[in-house]
């Protein structure tokens, strides 16, 4: 099932699948209008000449314009298309250039153009006329001339979701959205409490055992795990199995893949079925990887703040739409690294934490604002922000931490006396929210 959802999201982020369905369905659609015209056509124009009267050149006339205005167009919309990919590597970063390529809008609307164009092409070729015997399927000729007006309608809004989708608070909220969608399907459990033990649990003891290696298949980035078929092979097998990259690692073929606890070596069948449960492929995707989606805002951030570009702005929406991420994580209980059946043990994954998500957010972020006041104004409000979401000490230490690394920044870059009478007193307001109690605490009890 992991691989069908891989499958579907890599056709989603394909400029030829929608199109594809959209110029197939161009052609039933003209067929059906063609049938339909053969049976009923004298009944269009008897009821309505006017509307269903055109002659065989006339028709002719009007869909051979109409077929070239569409291939107009759609070379315009790739073009448009191409420039508006290169600017967004070019500007922000190369890896957020899936997000845009995934979008609806981009796709039908090339679909949509080429599927006109298909459309009428297959109606032209039906209009005889002279020794051929007369036949104008006046019903799918009307049609076309209504998917014409329809196109165009489709332009202009391609027009405009182009010039609103390359703009940065546009690229940066739909990486944050996807990023949270994520989190929503991994960590849909809300119950974190002060006792949760997430970033340092403490595993079962595990008795001696021999370990032997799985080899990967292929080459690339590990994209997704089917933890139910790993979970089921790990109990058929009587055995534990380990992960030894983790989802978004880039592993080599014929390398460590996992690991297997067994008294002999597995055999093929086990290897390949341990590799099935692996997607791997040429990139990372954010599906099972939340990561991910933190590391294309944090590229943008760190591209905006080279000295090159310096757009202050951009690196706080990127600060802004790091800390929504971070407060969705917040009060989530993360699930176990060790996976029972039971009372047995059966797989050890590599799973993310709140303070690897956390230091993936902001550590970089920090390193580049060395004497920046609005980044380091902003981190602090962030951090702030997220403090009051989370009962879980561990996950407070973490925030307390980033405050002092933040706070040593600001002793080393800052020299106005100013800026950094304004950088402690944030300090203060947000050490007092560290040891506070949190909103969710003050919730309950109101509750």
């Amino acid at each position: 099932m992991n691989k069908l959802k891989q499958h579907l999201s890599n056709f989603r982020s394909s400029f030829w699948f929608m199109p594809t369905v959209i110029v197939a369905f161009s052609i039933v659609l003209a067929i059906t209008l063609i049938q339909v015209d053969s049976a009923e056509n004298d009944i269009w124009l008897a009821q309505w000449p006017h509307l269903f009267g055109a002659g065989a050149e006339g028709a002719r006339g009007m869909l051979s314009t109409l077929a070239g205005s569409m291939m107009s167009v759609m070379g315009i919309t790739f073009s448009m298309t191409l420039v508006a990919l290169a600017l967004i590597a070019n500007q922000y970063t190369s890896r957020i250039l899936r997000n845009f390529m995934r979008s609806i809008v981009t796709q039908a609307s090339l679909g949509t153009f080429a599927g006109i164009f298909t459309y009428c092409l297959i109606v032209l070729r039906t209009i005889r006329s002279g020794d051929e015997g007369t036949f104008v399927p006046s019903l799918a000729v009307f049609f076309g001339f209504v998917l014409a007006l329809g196109g165009v309608g489709v332009l202009i809004f391609f027009i405009h979701h182009i010039a609103s989708s390359i703009q940065a608070s546009s690229i940066i909220a739909s990486v944050a959205q996807e990023t949270i969608a994520a989190i929503d399907r991994l960590f849909p459990d809300k119950s974190e409490s002060e006792f949760d033990k997430d970033e340092n649990q403490v595993p079962r003891p595990i008795e001696e055992r021999n370990w032997h290696v799985i080899l990967a298949k292929k080459s690339g980035y590990i994209q997704s795990l089917d933890d139910d078929a790993l979970l089921h092979l790990a109990q058929d097998r009587n055995t534990i199995a380990r992960m030894e990259c983790g989802i978004g690692d880039f592993v080599v073929q014929n390398t460590v893949l996992a690991s297997l606890a067994l008294e002999s070596p597995p055999d093929n069948e086990t290897i390949a079925a341990i590799n099935a449960c692996y997607e791997i492929g040429p990139h990372r995707t954010v599906e099972q990887d939340p990561a991910f989606g933190i590391r294309e805002i944090v590229d943008v951030a760190l591209k905006a703040l080279s000295p090159g570009v310096n757009d202050i702005s951009t690196a706080v929406m990127c600060v802004d739409y790091l800390a929504m991420i971070l407060a969705r994580l917040a009060p989530r209980k993360f699930p176990p690294s060790h996976r029972y059946i039971g009372e047995k043990l059966r797989v050890i994954v590599i799973a993310p934490s709140f303070s690897s998500l956390l230091a993936d957010s902001y550590d970089q972020i920090r390193r580049s604002a060395a004497g920046n006041v609005a980044i380091m104004m902003r981190l602090l409000g962030a951090l702030h922000t997220i403090a009051g979401l989370t009962v879980s000490p561990n996950r407070r230490l973490a925030l307390r931490e980033h405050v002092q690394w933040i706070a040593e920044l600001a002793d080393r870059s800052i020299e106005s006396a100013h800026d950094r009478s304004l950088i402690e007193q944030r300090l203060t307001h947000v050490r007092d929210a560290l040891e506070a109690e949190s909103v969710l605490c003050i919730r309950e009890k109101k509750l």
